[in-house]
């Protein structure tokens, strides 16, 4: 390791220069994505829910009858990946795949009895976190955040 490297080891956080990082989005939106998954990790510990399982199950209760296809298209990710997402909250008894009514080559995707019942359990967990993250903004700045952050994607 040359000397520059060592001195960047053991120089504290607060005193590096982050060089062009502060002026990008995407620095920003990263470093405030980690914080929030670790938090949302610590309130979903119990109920072993993660970001992306309480969209998904939103979403279906949301959606009754939703398929696998429509579903990762809206959350953006490949279907394959979805397969895996839904057999594992399946493998749990939280949603079920019944023959779709209108595409016999679809499954429709339901919430069980036991999915709706966690789902009820963790909003409120997830409406605490969400006034924890949001603690520092005003309720103004947490609306012009949310409209701003999905023109990124648009």
């Amino acid at each position: 390791m040359d000397g520059k490297a060592l001195r960047a080891e053991s120089q504290p956080e607060e005193t590096l220069d982050f060089g062009i990082l502060p002026e990008l989005i995407g620095y920003h939106v990263r470093r405030a994505q980690l914080y929030l998954f670790a938090d949302f990790a610590r309130t979903m510990a119990d109920a072993q829910i993660t970001p992306g399982q309480f969209g998904v199950l939103s979403l279906v209760a949301a959606n009754p009858g939703l398929t696998q296809s429509a579903l990762a298209r809206a959350v953006r990710i490949e279907r394959s990946t979805m397969v895996a997402v839904i057999d594992a909250l399946q493998g749990r008894g939280l949603v079920e795949r019944k023959p779709s009514p209108v595409d016999r080559r679809s499954n429709a995707l339901m919430l069980t009895a036991q999915g709706r019942a966690i789902l009820d359990k963790v909003i409120p967990l997830v409406r605490a976190h969400e006034r924890r993250m949001a603690r520092n903004l005003s309720a103004g700045d947490k609306e012009r955040l949310i409209e701003l952050l999905p023109r990124l994607t648009d």
